[in-house]
């Protein structure tokens, strides 16, 4: 089974610091506080069986797709060697652990910072208990265990020692002491014995200078959600509707690039079974009921005005629940849908905008287009950030200022509030229900730009000025770019960017690094 169908629910949460995590309720939290671990992959086991015992009943089935958020484990490990004292010669290195005190004391401390730390994510952590070793086998024993990353104390050892604790297999972050406790050695070595092995090139496999930590432990912090971002897109199972493509000529190997980089399985529905599916839920009474009141329930709430026909809406519900049952069936919480500007219109009498912002809405990864030269980013942007994301269109960026649009965006851009919607037509059909989200004057973005080759992404930070209404896709906004706007415009690459509320440009650099992606920021100070 994928790693991400597992039950995990041993990580020390966040919120109680305890290693079961409470019962919470969804609305008004973020995705993260949804579900998480065994809850995650018991809620998709009932949810499939549901599914199964209700079809062709009549009764109404009520899917939930279970969301996926795998917690990040990571294995601290202190390495410390108390040296003996020798006449008359050099017998201790640098470092403040010279004894088995200093050593008891400095565990305490590294446990108390680490509680607080996970204490702190916005993300879910496993602490796995702080191991030590002062010789190269028990580190590398280390090395080989369950965990994602290998969190180095360097506080004093042999060189051969570090190098046993690193495994090129998984990620490695190294700590130094300089005034946080007890300065450590590898404060002084870090460099140039395990990243420059003595010589002026690198050569420390599965490591470089940004994996290495002076002090402070909110620098750790934005390398662990970087990493817990791509261990949850490694290996991500999604469902594409009509089959995966990528736009232009560039993405035409996007979906074997997405499989082949990312370890993606692309699970495809065909739009033959599509019709099916529709039929039947709109033969189903009581799921059409409670979809319909549901369509009420949403035209009728806060911040919503309805601009296109109510019956659309009504069917982009049952569209919706459709969706959720090809999720369920594929024990994934994400989806695609291509030909959307077309081939779905007359099969389920509305498009395909407002229920992939529902579903976004709702915490799971819903994009139109199935464009998998963008959809990757989307998916790691939306686990690094913990918030929906914003599959866009770019235009031309001039003075500054790029507008982004597209007819389908999450309303809780922050991952807890609905920003105001406005639902109209799709845009090009005239036809159907699209929202028109109207974003935050002032709000940070971050936008992600892939290239067609998946060799090197682009990124920036920038600010949004306006959420205009031009004869675009609905949802749409003029940002002003936080960079050297004739850089973006000689380095795009690809076509559809990626946006989401909030910066998170060095976590994604960090992570992309691991999967062998360049990393253009243009926000970089």
């Amino acid at each position: 089974m994928n790693e991400q169908n597992q039950a995990s629910c041993n990580h020390l949460c966040r919120c109680c610091m305890t290693t079961a995590c409470p019962d919470r309720e969804t609305d008004g939290f973020t995705r993260r506080e949804f579900l998480a671990g065994v809850g995650v992959v018991t809620a998709g086991t009932l949810a499939f069986s549901a599914m199964q015992a209700h079809a062709g009943t009549g009764k109404d089935p009520e899917w939930t797709p279970a969301i996926i958020d795998l917690p990040l484990k990571v294995q601290p490990l202190l390495l410390n060697e108390i040296s003996q004292r020798r006449e008359a010669t050099s017998w201790r290195p640098w470092g403040g652990l010279l004894t088995a005190q200093d050593e008891a004391e400095e565990k305490q401390r590294i446990n108390r910072e680490l509680e607080k730390m996970v204490a702190e994510a916005d993300f879910p952590i496993e602490m796995l208990p702080l191991q030590t070793a002062s010789r190269p086998e028990p580190a590398a024993n280390v090395a080989k265990g369950d965990h994602d990353v290998m969190l180095i104390y360097g506080a004093s050892c042999g060189t051969n020692t570090v190098e046993a604790a690193v495994n090129p297999d998984k990620w490695t972050i190294l700590f130094v002491r300089h005034r946080s406790g007890p300065v450590y050695l590898w404060y002084e070595t870090g460099h140039d014995r395990l990243l420059r092995k003595t010589v002026d090139e690198y050569g420390q496999p599965g490591m470089d200078v940004q994996d290495v930590v002076v002090d402070r432990y909110d620098e750790i912090l934005w390398r662990l959600r970087a990493l817990h971002g791509i261990k949850n897109t490694l290996g991500k199972r999604i469902v594409a509707i009509g089959g995966p493509s990528g736009w232009g000529a560039g993405g035409r190997p996007a979906p074997d690039l997405s499989r082949n980089i990312f370890k993606w399985e692309i699970i495809n529905a065909e739009y033959p079974d599509l019709a099916e599916r529709i039929k039947k839920a709109r033969a189903n009474d009581a799921l059409v009921r409670r979809c319909h009141a549901e369509a009420e329930k949403y035209m009728k709430g806060r911040g919503v005005s309805v601009h296109t026909g109510e019956d659309f809406i009504r069917n982009a519900f049952v569209l919706n629940e459709v969706f959720k049952e090809l999720m369920v069936e594929a024990q994934t919480d994400s989806i695609t849908v291509n030909n959307c500007m077309g081939t779905i219109m007359p099969m389920s009498e509305t498009t395909a905008c407002l229920p992939l912002t529902l579903l976004n809405d709702a915490g799971y990864t819903a994009f139109c287009e199935s464009d998998f030269v963008v959809i990757p980013s989307g998916v790691l942007l939306h686990y690094i950030s913990g918030k929906p994301v914003f599959l866009n269109d770019p235009t031309y960026p001039h003075d500054g200022v790029v507008t982004l649009a597209h007819c389908t965006a999450p309303r809780k851009m922050d991952g807890k509030n609905n920003e105001d919607v406005k639902i109209y037509t799709h845009f090009e059909s005239d036809y159907g229900a699209a929202p028109k989200v109207e974003m935050s004057k002032g709000e940070k973005v971050t936008t992600i730009d892939p290239d067609f080759a998946f060799k090197r992404w682009m990124g920036f930070e920038s600010e949004i000025i306006d959420a205009p209404f031009y004869d675009i896709c609905r949802s749409q906004i003029d940002v002003q770019i936080n960079g050297d706007c004739d850089t973006a415009v000689q380095e795009m690459r690809g076509f559809h960017w990626m946006t989401c509320y909030g910066n998170y440009l060095k976590e994604t650099g960090y992570a992309l690094k691991k999967v062998g992606i360049d990393w253009l920021n243009l926000s970089k100070a």
